[in-house]
């Protein structure tokens, strides 16, 4: 039925999930207004994430700093809970996507959210530079992680790291924007709040608090206008590439209901002792 042909007051069904990402048709696959013919032939996987996310195609430098932060987050090992989760679950017979699914839905704001709220986090101190007459970054860094701390939060999203005592992921990507500055492809204000940060934090300790992966990744997607909602998507797409691995690799060592430690290792109990049996001597 055409438009013409519909009776007044009656909605367009063609309107129920309608989209300006994807265009499928018999015969037809076009993604953006860019048919697939054209992006199997001359585009990459990262430039097809941008594109079906921001709606345009990324210069080459842009993509390349894209794949950075998504390669950066791909995996942690077993000890991520993430992780973890996933290769018990393929312990569990529920199939492989099941086993993503678990690892994937184990991705929230305590693991897995710290990008978006670093991004939220650089945003903020940006915002507070540019209200300031200040050259440096710093006293704008100095207010925010003050606001932020005397909300409550503990940790600094983007700072500091419970397993390493440096991010070995920090020094390239730094290195990567700051080539990407150099260039012009990005304009550094983003990754100078985030440089500010780190240097308060780090005043009159002995113990540095570097920045983390969630922090220069976050840098990335700053940098590139990502909104912070989509920060922690992308993480969540770099991890499954990890979580994916980790359940087939499980898949294929075998095992049943394999638990969080192994049985030789007994929880602790703390709840009270049981009474003495009745006759008991």
């Amino acid at each position: 039925m055409t438009a013409a042909d519909r009776p007044a007051g009656q909605p367009d069904l063609a309107d129920w999930w309608q989209t300006a990402i994807s265009h499928i048709e018999p015969g037809t696959i076009e993604f953006r207004g860019h048919r697939i013919q054209e992006l199997l032939a001359e585009r990459g996987f990262v430039e097809v994430i941008w594109l079906m996310v921001r709606g345009g195609l990324p210069t080459p430098q842009q993509a390349r700093l894209l794949e950075a932060a998504l390669v950066a987050s791909v995996d942690h090992g077993p000890q991520a809970p993430s992780i973890a989760t996933a290769r018990m679950a393929a312990t569990c017979g529920v199939g492989l996507n099941n086993a993503i699914a678990s690892g994937v839905n184990l991705l929230g704001d305590v693991h897995g959210g710290a990008g978006q709220q670093c991004v939220e986090l650089l945003h903020e101190i940006v915002a507070e530079h540019d209200t300031a007459d200040a050259t440096s970054m710093v006293p704008a860094a100095g207010k925010v992680v003050a606001r932020w701390r005397a909300r409550g939060d503990r940790y600094l999203p983007g700072f500091g790291h419970r397993f390493h005592p440096v991010d070995p992921r920090r020094a390239p990507i730094l290195a990567l924007l700051d080539e990407a500055r150099r260039g012009g492809v990005i304009d550094g204000r983003y990754v100078d709040a985030g440089l500010a940060v780190e240097e308060v934090l780090n005043q009159g300790r002995s113990r540095p608090v570097p920045i983390n992966v969630d922090g220069v990744t976050a840098m990335i997607y700053a940098e590139l206008g990502f909104v912070p909602e989509l920060a922690r998507g992308l993480f969540v797409l770099g991890r499954t590439v990890g979580i994916l691995s980790h359940a087939w690799e499980q898949t294929q060592q075998g095992g049943r209901i394999k638990g969080p430690m192994p049985p030789s290792i007994l929880p602790r109990y703390t709840g009270p002792s049981a009474a003495p049996a009745a006759g008991a001597a």
